[in-house]
């Protein structure tokens, strides 16, 4: 197929959807933004991750717009002037919306063709069958630079609308940069885990040196929305075997890999790295499924009740609420699971603290007090879980720095008395 056909199709297309991480099909985005006439009128739905996907679609024509369910600092300027509309809404929650919302003209396709030459998805699934079940046209990026993990479906018996072979490496996503305290942080939760555990992580200097610090555990299993280059690892090393797990025994399960190319490419010859949409990998009732869950997020802060800001702060939307609560509410149901939410104590080189009284104005809660089971900060952890709002405020004011602990004190006394 030419890039005629791709013309016509987005050309006609006003809402289109778009896979964002390192699903992003960067050769079909570059056709677009050639062509600023084919965005005329256009809505653009993705959830785009920070630092890997930097398109603002409503900047592709005057008249363009785009819908998401995550921030981004190249996202800014179209936000402030009204032409973004940001939703927030979990992922499992996500993926129902995207199927089942007003129709899409076009969905567009990352694709490669495995040894065989059968096409496969490539590196993001998390609510592309949604979206592939409510769009009128299906529009392919196939690349031949590259080859699709051997755990990623088969795109289907559905004949793409247009198909355009294009040449793009995947977005990557370079190793973050791990510190003492990161380092610290990783120790601890890793202290947390047992062998036969199924763990999921996010991405960061944090996630990273908590993987790492997991390399001397036995048989862990994985489930959860990403893998990084330290989960594989992981999994080479023979750390993360799957062997214990209730189901998906031997399997490990993830919606996006988000890495280096070297990651990207060893995953072509790793089946046992199996893609999954987000209603599965998101969904609570398969998460409870697995014993010993162990579900670790982070924060910008966290307040003496237990409440966690993770998205918004100050009124400022800074990323999205993400499928952090999805995994905390899988955890809290699963035998033995456990709930963590893993931060450095301070922000701006200890000037601030992110333990804090209570969520600053203006402010999101990203997590009920609810669904946390325990806090990590460098300083220690705070167990939350069966604990009084007393307890809980004492032990969150305990991992705190030192230098504001004192603060927090007072601020709780100030703060009980009007219980």
């Amino acid at each position: 197929m030419s890039r005629t056909q791709f013309e016509a199709v987005m050309g006609a297309s006003k809402r289109v959807f778009v896979p964002g991480a390192s699903g992003e099909p960067q050769g079909l985005l570059d056709l677009l933004s050639a062509n600023p006439a084919l965005s005329q009128d256009t809505t653009y739905v993705q959830f785009p991750i920070g630092g890997m996907n930097r398109t603002d679609f409503a900047s592709l024509h005057p008249t363009a717009r785009m819908e998401t369910f995550f921030m981004s600092p190249v996202l800014r300027s179209s936000f402030a002037e009204g032409r973004i509309d940001f939703l927030p809404m979990h992922m499992r929650r996500v993926f129902d919306h995207i199927g089942t919302a007003e129709p899409f003209d076009a969905v567009l396709v990352h694709a490669a063709r495995d040894d065989k030459g059968v096409l496969r998805h490539l590196y993001n699934l998390d609510f592309l069958s949604a979206a592939m079940s409510n769009t009128r046209a299906l529009v392919v990026q196939l690349n031949p630079s590259v080859r699709p993990p051997a755990g990623a479906p088969e795109l289907g018996e559905r004949v793409p609308d247009a198909l355009v072979e294009i040449a793009t490496p995947p977005p990557e996503l370079k190793p973050a940069m791990t510190d003492e305290v990161a380092e610290t942080i990783g120790e601890r939760v890793a202290a947390m885990v047992p062998d036969g555990a199924c763990i999921q992580t996010g991405i960061g200097a944090i996630p990273q040196a908590i993987l790492g610090a997991l390399s001397d555990h036995n048989d862990l299993g994985m489930h959860g929305g990403l893998i990084d280059d330290a989960g594989l690892a992981l999994i080479q090393r023979g750390v993360i075997t799957g062997n214990n797990k209730s189901i998906d025994r031997g399997l490990h399960i993830t919606g996006i890999a988000m890495g280096t190319h070297g990651l990207y490419e060893a995953l072509a010859d790793e089946p046992s790295v199996c893609f999954r949409p987000a209603n599965y990998t998101h969904e609570v009732g398969v998460i409870a499924q697995h014993e010993h869950f162990i579900s670790v997020n982070s924060a910008i802060e966290v307040d003496l009740l237990g409440q966690v800001s993770a998205d918004m702060v100050g009124g400022r939307q800074l990323s999205g609420t993400g499928g952090s609560v999805d995994f905390m509410r899988g955890a809290a149901a699963s035998k033995g699971g456990i709930s963590i939410v893993a931060l450095a104590a301070t922000a701006k080189s200890g000037e601030i603290s992110r333990i804090v009284s209570e969520i600053a104005p203006g402010s999101a809660t990203t997590a009920a007090r609810t669904d946390i089971d325990r806090v990590v900060t460098e300083f220690g952890v705070a167990e939350l879980k069966g604990r009084s709002l007393d307890a809980r405020a004492n032990a969150l004011i305990e991992i705190a720095a030192p230098s504001f602990r004192d603060a927090l004190r007072e601020a709780w006394r100030a703060r009980r008395s009007t219980f």
